[in-house]
């Protein structure tokens, strides 16, 4: 057998930036989809496998493995699309719309998206569920405040990205902190140092542009009308909230995510039945087609017409490239090479912060996925924080604002895609808005530089865990 080898600079930086060439060629001059280029990319890293000496077994095993890695997010994400579906038959999704218009007053809705969404986040512990339920029901809001949907869908990813990094229950956070090794409840202890003055700066940005927006572009007799097409067509009442209340609560007791995700779409089958006189069969089959109405208003028929398994088969094949190609780059040992060069320049806690930071976000960019980028930061960081005695706790806060709050920056990871088609804006639309995602990066380069809450040890590596 040939003795394999890591690659080279030389080798990667062909490999990625082909990558890179095919990635943007597909989606911006060909409007080819971009399945099809993570599928190509496949190839390019079985061919530098290849040539680093991997029998192509080796290299199916890697994509097989890296594909694994995800498959939770897999199934969460088939429940979320069957959520959406049924919640919107049932009346859920339109009477969180209709209380919407009815209570949050204009000028604070941009501030009062980021609160609900973050309130949501941390009891359930998904930023995918919160954007699918609370998110859509936001943007519809504001559509008809008239207030620009990438700055609605910045305040709602701000809140739904605080809470998934933050909440126990998230799978993102206990990801973050059982790779650095770290107790769960000690890591988002330590995030709280930064989050909650980059939640506090967020906040106030989107308080001031919110009292802008809400008190020149409000038409209120648009609102009325769309209040009452709402009422026209569905059975308005605050039992039809039953649904998303238990989901809340199953997710927050710690209760399994997507059979409690699951459970939630069948009893918005119930209520599509009990509630909005449609057949059981009809219900059922807003769960994989999702719901599917003409109102005559084109508006309400864009807001309205969406979910169902089948609406997610395009996310689902995004991840699965991904996360194969991910696979496929993790186990060559790319990243590994490309930080192994800059090692020597890692004798500060700033430099390995920011290090740290970057090489997060490459997980997103040529992993395609979260997960491969939180998997992968602290196991390639973790040498450079031991050997300046910086508490394991720190590697796990930069890997997690690094691979959490980058995730829906880019258009073809698993994150851009699901957030893009759900809230109905383009990844690059939003991003400007994804405000505290870059204040909190913003902070962790400062604490780095700073010294401020980076914590040291004089403990061995195997013996950093804290409480």
């Amino acid at each position: 057998m040939k003795q394999v080898r890591l690659p080279s600079m030389f080798e990667i930086v062909c490999v990625l930036t082909l990558f890179l060439l095919i990635v943007f060629s597909f989606t911006s001059y060909f409007d080819l989809p971009i399945q099809l280029a993570l599928f190509i990319s496949w190839f390019l890293a079985i061919i530098l496998g290849l040539r680093l000496g991997y029998r192509y077994q080796d290299l199916q095993g890697m994509i097989t493995k890296g594909i694994s890695n995800g498959l939770e997010a897999i199934l969460i994400l088939v429940s979320v699309g069957a959520l959406i579906g049924t919640w919107i038959a049932g009346g859920v999704v339109p009477t969180l719309i209709y209380y919407g218009f009815e209570f949050i007053h204009p000028s604070i809705f941009l501030l009062a998206t980021l609160v609900i969404c973050s309130i949501t986040s941390l009891a359930t512990g998904t930023s995918w569920g919160t954007v699918g339920t609370a998110g859509i029901a936001m943007m519809a809001i504001g559509q008809g405040l008239g207030i620009p949907l990438p700055l609605v869908a910045g305040a709602v990813l701000s809140g739904a990205y605080f809470g998934d990094k933050l909440s126990p229950l998230s799978d993102s956070t206990v990801l973050a902190a059982s790779m650095s090794k770290v107790d769960v409840i000690s890591h988002v202890r330590a995030m709280l140092y930064l989050d909650i003055p980059a939640y506090i700066i967020t906040a106030l940005l989107f308080t001031g542009v919110g009292f802008k927006y809400g008190s020149k572009h409000v038409d209120l007799d648009k609102v009325a009308y769309l209040q009452g097409q709402l009422t026209n067509t569905f059975d308005i009442h605050v039992w039809m909230l039953i649904p998303a209340v238990f989901v809340i609560v199953m997710l927050a007791l710690k209760m399994p995510s997507m059979p409690t995700i699951a459970a939630g779409s069948l009893l918005g089958v119930l209520w599509a039945v009990w509630f909005q006189d449609m057949s059981f069969v009809k219900a059922l089959g807003t769960a994989y087609n999702g719901f599917s109405i003409d109102t005559g208003v084109k508006f309400m028929d864009d807001l309205l017409n969406r979910g169902g398994i089948q609406g997610m088969l395009g996310s689902v094949a995004v991840i699965i490239f991904g996360l194969g190609f991910g696979g496929l780059l993790e186990h060559l040992g790319v990243l590994k090479v490309i930080v192994s060069k800059f090692q020597h320049k890692l004798h500060s806690a700033g430099n390995v912060t920011l290090s740290t930071l970057i090489v997060a976000l490459l997980g997103n960019i040529f992993g395609c996925a979260m997960y491969v980028s939180i998997i992968l930061t602290p196991k390639i960081m973790e040498d450079s924080y031991d050997k300046l005695r910086i508490d394991r706790r720190v590697l796990a806060r930069n890997a997690e604002v690094g691979g959490t709050l980058t995730s829906g920056m880019v258009p073809w990871s698993d994150n851009g895609i699901f957030m893009a088609g759900i809230l109905g804006v383009s990844t690059l639309s939003y991003l400007p808005f994804m405000w505290l995602s870059f204040v909190s990066i913003l902070l962790a380069i400062i604490y780095g530089y700073t010294g401020k809450f980076i914590w040291y040890t004089d403990k061995p590596a195997e013996n950093t865990q804290v409480s």
